[in-house]
């Protein structure tokens, strides 16, 4: 890794006598004088190299985070990443690319681009996908935007099971008085209150119905109904899809889906204490003109060879800016690599194999835990994917605090749904032992003993 190595007097000298200025403050005078600053700036004394590293790992030591054994989720995963991921995604050729504008001098990430648009769209089972969105929340957002648009009103229902964080944005996104969102409660068992949704569907002014998939808690929504009922009424149906439940799903596409949606984090990427993350938008190919971003799309040149080329970008940099469909230019790029170069690596059985344990793993523990006094389910036997909703005898905080004391991020505490609520995840990096202990160190914390 190159250092950082500061330019000395001589040369600072040469370079304000390149602009024709004879010292730095010359480049102030442009700066009003009672805007500048009077006195030095109180700074610590500088540390060489190797003081510096060293207070960086004083600093590093007193987290804790990386000894714990992760059992949270809620919208950030811990799944393995290969070691080739990131390796590959730190060659200077990927790791500098900027905008592939010019597609004689971009053609390799222009192809890894388009290799994640395929990617993505047989995974959610739709016609094509984009070039990627900032990340899951702002792709759903992005995605009833668009539904409003290609159907002309005004108003979306959204599943109360949606991740609250990604309601968040799109309330923030939607926030115009013109712009309406209406929230589908969900029943006792957790899944989409369909009696509601339909009245809420017929009266026709519905531009899309937005569904998560598994839901915020965890459980498998049935798509279809939706689908039916939303497309009866001439509106769009959006799905928010985790991409590691595909492999064992019935594709959104195949439900009945319009457009689909969701983070790719779980593809490769660290959980980063929250970013940078990656949001994918798949649709059908009808709606691709209506579709925020750019596609990738490849050609054949004059001598026959195989080219890529930006085919569809409709921000208001390249279009007429009334017809624009969404501000978002710059796809996540690096992000939409590491997916590539982590679906890669799995392949379709390796894929499929980890949606395997993360089902199989997590219906493990929840077992494990139902045999604990006092410990219940929240929403009897919905099926549910690697996530679930779980009761405690104690207050779910207290819970996560005392875990930490047994080495575990035990759960994200949902105290709306009641004091002693958590929800737990499994992915394939827990091993049987981590899960067991984790068992354990629930049973002690339970029946009152110390930690």
């Amino acid at each position: 890794m190159s250092r950082f190595v500061p330019n000395g007097p001589a040369q600072r000298e040469k370079m304000l006598r390149a602009i024709g200025a004879t010292k730095f403050e010359d480049l102030l005078e442009p700066v009003p004088e009672k805007f500048r600053l009077k006195e030095k700036l109180q700074l610590p004394e500088p540390l060489s190299e190797f003081e510096l590293t060293c207070e960086f790992e004083e600093f590093a030591r007193k987290n804790t985070g990386a000894d714990l054994a992760c059992f949270m989720g809620a919208g950030a995963y811990d799944h393995f990443i290969p070691a080739a991921v990131d390796h590959i995604l730190l060659r200077s050729e990927f790791y500098t690319a900027y905008t592939p504008y010019q597609a004689e001098v971009s053609q390799g990430t222009l192809q890894a681009i388009f290799e994640y648009q395929t990617m993505i769209a047989r995974l959610t089972g739709m016609d094509m996908a984009n070039a990627s969105m900032y990340d899951g929340a702002s792709a759903a957002a992005e995605a009833c935007l668009m539904a409003m648009r290609i159907t002309r009103k005004q108003n979306i229902l959204v599943a109360g099971s949606l991740n609250p964080g990604w309601l968040d944005v799109i309330r923030t996104y939607l926030k115009r008085d013109d712009f309406e969102i209406t929230e589908i409660p969900f029943l006792e068992d957790g899944s989409l209150d369909l009696a509601i949704a339909a009245e809420l569907i017929e009266g026709g002014a519905a531009a899309a119905v937005l569904v998560q998939y598994p839901n915020y808690f965890g459980l498998i929504e049935d798509l279809q109904p939706v689908a039916d009922l939303i497309h009866e009424h001439k509106g769009l149906f959006i799905v928010a899809a985790d991409p590691v439940a595909l492999p064992l799903l019935r594709s959104p596409g195949d439900a009945g889906a319009d457009i689909v949606v969701g983070e790719g984090q779980s593809m490769g990427i660290p959980m980063s204490y929250g970013g940078p993350y990656i949001g994918f938008m798949a649709a059908r190919m009808k709606l691709a003109r209506k579709m925020p971003g750019r596609i990738i799309g490849r050609t054949t040149d004059r001598a026959g060879q195989t080219g890529y080329v930006l085919t569809l970008q409709t921000r208001e940099q390249h279009i007429r800016r009334d017809k624009a469909t969404s501000n978002i230019c710059s796809n996540q790029a690096l992000m939409a690599l590491a997916n590539v170069i982590y679906l890669s690596l799995m392949g379709e059985k390796g894929f499929r194999e980890i949606s395997s344990q993360c089902y199989h793993k997590s219906h493990y523990l929840e077992k494990k835990l139902l045999e604990i006094p006092g410990v219940s389910r929240i929403f009897g036997n919905t099926p549910f994917f690697r996530e679930f909703a779980i009761s405690f005898p104690i207050s779910s905080i207290e819970l996560r605090d005392r875990m930490i004391e047994h080495g575990f991020l035990a759960g994200v505490p949902i105290v709306e749904l009641g004091e002693g609520a958590m929800l737990v995840t499994v992915t394939e990096k827990r091993t049987r032992d981590e899960i067991d202990r984790y068992i354990g160190a629930v049973t002690q914390i339970c029946r009152g003993g110390s930690a």
